[in-house]
């Protein structure tokens, strides 16, 4: 889970943001990179939840960039004293005509470049409420309308984030945080079915999905030998969403249309203790959670357009509990370090997994309104060097989600979402880094084997690797140090073979592409950049049609 003071970053009708999925992600214009190797990178050795909180900009920063298919990205920041306070405002915007997503070889008369725009602004106050107390209030908007690379296959999405804290941060003495936030969210989105031999293309599917989140949360850090390592605290979280579709087209004119959606909120207890993290030879972190969780009377409306209704459905509410907690340690003796840790987690079903079917050319994937928690039991240890520019860490690792949720193959291009009895995934990551004179050479490496345990009518995945789970992938980057006018990057990327569906029937290529980059600081205010993906122009395969369409 990332937080970004205190909010989860996710969309309140999908999910939490997958932190694997991504080599970099944007949290509101903040650019949170992902390391490989966890001992390396610090603060993630011992397991936990990713909280970032941004600083407010005394100043301007501005920074703008033109590329390939006319693609342009801008984006500024200002910020100021204000009485007892401060006042920053940032934005965004960014647009490009985007490239073809079929292969050459494949392509029709139907298939055209993908263009995107996006965009977003934001202001964000802070102002002091007495000697030792501040109020911080942040609100945002944002925007971002793409396509597919097809007719009818067009997809905006708008949002507003609101958030309201108070910080009572007294030295040496109790500390306590308020917090609530409001996150709205209307996503709309076309699907089209593309004919034989691409020569044609007729709408399929249109759907508008509009979703509310509601937080909030108290947290108190009772003041312990002059620190502050205690933290207890109550949370709660509520989304409604619900997706609206018109099908079953008739040439551009849909005969049916259907609205389902629904509720789900968490409440829980949480206390998290850790060591002073003061380099001390012995480092550790204890938490526990305790959730009760409620998804609401959900509802399934179809009927024909100017018709009778086709069906009206109602699901019963359910409700539960989940405990979860983590344990972790870390020794280190001069150069040396050795960590591990241990810990159980566990996700809700969104509403999007419970109720919002979607289709993808031919390919219809079924929501399941019945599905259970996702349960996970993991565990891992490390050990990590660090001494005059070297470092090196070794990680091992072992999970098993439960009842993890995936698109499972029930008919000739139908899937549904459903629980599996558990993937299993074992692996070690590596990584390690060498000061070279004015450069840093940096390499990593990750294994993961990982397999489907399932039964019923999963059984056919019993023992496969679940889709979309690269083996191998790692990754090697000569960096400048940043000390000096010039500098400069260059990236070797690969990623291996994938199983593209859940019956390992569709297979992605592996994929090795070269990034570079070189930067020159003109002056203590201004630096100028050029910046080149996939230099080798290397074909990186993102997804497989059940026709074969790469």
């Amino acid at each position: 889970l990332v937080t970004l003071d205190g909010v989860p970053q996710a969309d309140p009708f999908g999910g939490w943001v997958a932190w694997s999925a991504y080599d970099a992600i944007n949290l509101g214009g903040i650019i949170v990179t992902r390391g490989g190797g966890s001992g390396v990178d610090g603060p993630g050795a011992l397991a936990g939840t990713i909280g970032l909180y941004s600083a407010m900009t005394d100043g301007v920063e501005a920074s703008a960039a033109y590329g390939s298919r006319d693609s342009l990205d801008f984006s500024a920041s200002a910020g100021t004293r204000l009485g007892g306070g401060q006042v920053a405002i940032d934005g965004r915007y960014s647009r490009g005509d985007g490239f073809v997503p079929v292969v050459k070889a494949q392509r029709g008369a139907v298939d055209r470049a993908a263009p995107y725009k996006q965009g977003g602004l934001g202001i964000r106050l802070r102002f002091d409420a007495g000697d030792d107390s501040r109020i911080e209030a942040s609100l945002r908007g944002f925007s971002d309308h793409r396509d597919r690379g097809t007719d009818f296959t067009q997809s905006k999405l708008l949002g507003v984030d609101a958030s309201l804290r108070f910080v009572h941060d007294p030295s040496g003495a109790t500390q306590w945080i308020a917090l609530a936030y409001l996150q709205l969210r209307d996503f709309d989105s076309g699907f089209a079915s593309v004919a034989a031999g691409r020569r044609g293309v007729a709408p399929a599917l249109f759907q508008r999905v509009p979703a509310t989140g509601l937080g909030a949360r108290f947290e108190l850090r009772p003041v312990m030998s002059g620190a502050n390592p205690l933290r207890v605290g109550l949370d709660w979280r509520r989304t409604i969403g619900r997706t609206e579709e018109d099908y079953f087209f008739s040439g551009i004119v849909p005969g049916r249309h259907r609205i389902a959606g629904g509720n789900s909120s968490t409440a829980g207890a949480f206390v998290d203790w850790s060591s002073d993290d003061g380099g001390d030879e012995f480092l550790w972190t204890l938490a526990g959670r305790l959730d009760h969780w409620r998804i609401g009377q959900g509802y399934r409306l179809e009927r024909n357009i100017g018709g009778p209704v086709i069906g009206d459905i109602r699901f019963g509410a359910r409700q539960g509990w989940e405990g979860t907690g983590r344990v972790g340690a870390r020794w280190k003796s001069d150069a040396f370090a050795l960590r591990a840790a241990a810990y159980r987690g566990w996700r809700l079903p969104t509403l999007n997994e419970l109720y919002r079917p979607f289709r993808v050319g031919a390919e219809t994937t079924l929501a399941n309104e019945f599905l259970r928690p996702e349960r996970l039991w993991g565990g891992e240890v490390g050990a990590e060097w660090d001494r005059d520019g070297t470092k090196l860490s070794i990680t091992v690792f072992l999970n098993r989600l439960e009842n993890a949720i995936a698109n499972v193959t029930i008919g000739s291009s139908l899937s549904q979402r459903q629980n599996l009895d558990a993937i299993d995934a074992r692996g070690v990551e590596l990584a390690g880094e060498q000061r070279i004179g004015p450069a840093t050479l940096r390499a990593t490496w990750a294994y993961t084997d990982a397999t489907v345990d399932a039964a019923g009518l999963a059984a056919a995945l019993d023992g496969r690797r679940p889709a979309q789970i690269a083996k191998n992938s790692g990754s090697i980057s000569l960096r400048s140090n940043g000390n000096d006018p010039f500098g400069g990057f260059a990236t070797l990327r690969y990623v291996g073979k994938q199983n593209e569906d859940d019956l390992g029937l569709l297979r992605l290529d592996d994929a090795i592409t070269v990034d570079a980059g070189l930067s020159w600081r003109f002056s203590r205010a201004l630096t100028i950049e050029a910046r080149a993906e996939n230099l080798t122009d290397e074909l990186v395969p993102a997804a497989i049609s059940s026709t074969g369409i790469v």
